[in-house]
């Protein structure tokens, strides 16, 4: 297994359960019966890390959604050198310190954690189309 192929794995698993501290809470705060519920205006707000969470379970989703065909395409094309696996590294790293800084609430750093894992993409894009 590549670095590259590694670390989109790493990342594909890391978005498959970070819903569960937000789903947690939202059992904890609103009882399981709540939980299970459809949404309702009604419904108590769940913690404040607990929203900023989820939010940063949706910006991962997005991020990844870019990130997984550019990894594809990087994995089909290209030979399996340093440039990609490290590009793959650096996407998840940002990825998924954005969501643990996010959660915790830490505006300055989520932004440049964030920026981290898109310029991973575009840096992966470039080099997928040569220009790199």
């Amino acid at each position: 297994m590549t670095q590259l192929q590694y670390f989109t794995t790493l990342s594909g698993l890391w978005l498959a359960v970070a819903w569960v501290p937000y789903i947690l809470d939202r059992i904890f705060v609103r009882g399981l019966k709540g939980a299970l519920a459809n949404p309702s205006p009604d419904d108590k707000p769940q913690s404040p890390w607990a929203q900023r969470a989820h939010r940063a379970h949706i910006v991962g989703v997005e991020l990844f959604a870019a990130f997984a065909p550019l990894s594809i395409l990087a994995m089909l094309v290209l030979p399996p050198d340093q440039q990609p696996g490290t590009l793959g590294l650096a996407f998840f790293t940002g990825m998924a310190a954005h969501y643990v800084i996010y959660m915790i609430g830490i505006p300055v750093l989520r932004t440049a954690a964030f920026a981290v894992a898109a310029l991973s993409s575009a840096l992966l894009g470039l080099t997928v189309l040569g220009v790199m």
